[in-house]
């Protein structure tokens, strides 16, 4: 077993050309993902750019912005945006810290791993509760799957501190 070690002191600055206040450091990596941690310091900044893989940021602690395309959004802890291939992204701070994982998907797109997927595999049918009722129906083989559009909504964003009612509970 090998323990990775990442966080406080283990970091070093990080980013594209034109970044600042970002530190990184890469927890693994292989020729088809590359793991890492960073830590953006108030008003941070990964400056947008493009890469040929898909990632996906995932906010673990504090929140800023990030951005797809002309794109900007919130972002905050428990929340994520998958980056896509060959579109430019970024991400920054405000007054406040953000700590990320980003996930990098290295073979889409004339990556290290020379076009392959990541995982291949085949989806099939699935009747709802088949499993719950000790079933095990399996769909044909070469059915097409279905799918509905799943409901959901993002999470409530945590109230900034000048916006937080002392009086609604526990104090900041």
């Amino acid at each position: 077993m090998e323990i990775r070690r990442f966080g406080p002191g283990h970091r070093r600055a990080d980013g594209p050309p034109g970044t600042q206040g970002v530190s990184g450091q890469v927890i693994h990596s292989d020729d088809r993902t590359i793991v890492a941690e960073l830590a953006f310091g108030r008003f941070a900044m990964i400056t947008p750019h493009a890469n040929p893989n898909t990632a996906l940021f995932v906010v673990i602690s504090g929140g800023g912005f990030v951005q797809v395309g002309a794109e900007r959004s919130r972002i905050n802890h428990g929340e994520a945006v998958v980056w896509p291939p060959d579109v430019p992204h970024g991400a920054y701070t405000d007054g406040s810290e953000m700590r990320a994982i980003v996930i990098e998907m290295l073979g889409g797109g004339g990556g290290p791993a020379g076009g392959e997927h990541l995982l291949e595999g085949k989806a099939v049918a699935v009747e709802p509760d088949a499993g719950a009722a000790g079933g095990d129906a399996p769909a044909e083989p070469d059915a097409r799957p279905t799918s509905t559009r799943g409901e959901g909504s993002l999470a409530q964003r945590q109230p900034l501190r000048d916006e937080y009612d002392a009086a609604e509970g526990e104090p900041w």
